[in-house]
């Protein structure tokens, strides 16, 4: 691996020892990035590679989205040693975590802390920089209300990249617009809260001590809504999970139905990213609306 070097020099800066890798492996990283396991001298690291030119400052942006999530001190994360490039790569360095057996309350304490990280707030729903939601650019400009800025920074976004790419058509921009419509009404009045963003089956892992971990953010200030509704885009997780949180931190009546407004974002962001197949969905859901 050509950005092999590099890794070595960097981690050896990080942690004041000269690095020696052993052997680089292949393991999952899902449909974005490639993803490795190098052994050295120094332990195990997990690395991200992906290319610097298509997707500039996409892992500069995922540090910063796991360190917000840290000094939240609500939910595990992992601690990137940091990013560099190699020629047209570009590479994330963490440790490596080997995960353990869930332990018996994995699921509560991952309700409960979810519920502790959405209780950070602000003033404002967006961020003070813009990230990635998988390979695809996330604009976070800020705003005073949550419709607004679902409508202007998630929803809009989307919807033009499907229409200039010919997955969408001039009847999909109208539903959209009739659900545009009354965007404002339909969701209750609450603070900004942290999201993680891309809260799906895939972005949690168990760590070490038997523990949840998130990982993968696309990190805003945004209506918790969001977070749960994703959780059950694919499948959902355990009812302990969602009683948990709801005993932390009760969501406003209703939710479950939200849930699917919530998802038009995820899910023209697979239809983007993965072809029209989602569309059916998308279509539904402002059919039903």
């Amino acid at each position: 691996m050509h950005w092999g070097s590099e890794v070595a020099k960097l981690i050896s800066a990080e942690i004041g020892k000269t690095v020696i890798v052993y052997n680089i492996s292949s393991v999952g990283g899902g449909s974005i990035n490639a993803a490795f396991r190098l052994n050295t001298n120094a332990g195990s690291f997990f690395v991200k590679v992906n290319s610097a030119s298509l997707y500039p400052e996409m892992f500069y942006k995922e540090m910063l989205g796991l360190k917000i999530l840290a000094e939240s001190k609500a939910v595990s994360v992992p601690k990137p040693l940091g990013f560099g490039e190699s020629q047209s790569s570009s590479f994330l360095v963490m440790p490596f975590v080997e995960s353990a057996q869930q332990q018996p309350d994995f699921w509560r304490r991952f309700g409960e802390q979810l519920a502790s990280l959405h209780a950070h707030s602000s003033s404002f729903f967006g961020l003070d920089h813009d990230n990635y939601i998988g390979s695809l650019q996330q604009m976070n400009k800020t705003h005073q209300r949550w419709s607004d800025f679902f409508r202007e920074e998630r929803l809009l976004p989307q919807l033009k990249l499907a229409r200039d790419s010919g997955k969408a058509d001039r009847a999909l921009s109208q539903a959209f617009d009739r659900f545009f419509a009354h965007l404002h009404d339909l969701f209750p009045t609450e603070p900004p809260g942290l999201l993680h963003g891309d809260l799906w089956s895939g972005n949690y892992m168990t760590g070490s001590n038997g523990e949840p971990v998130i990982i993968d953010p696309a990190v805003y200030y945004g209506h918790r809504e969001m977070d749960l509704a994703m959780t059950q885009l694919f499948g959902g997780f355990p009812p302990t999970f969602y009683q948990a949180y709801q005993s932390s931190f009760p969501l406003e009546i209703g939710w479950e139905k939200r849930r699917h407004y919530c998802n038009l974002y995820p899910l023209m962001v697979h239809v983007n990213l993965f072809g029209g197949g989602y569309l059916a969905e998308v279509k539904s859901v402002l059919t039903e609306f």
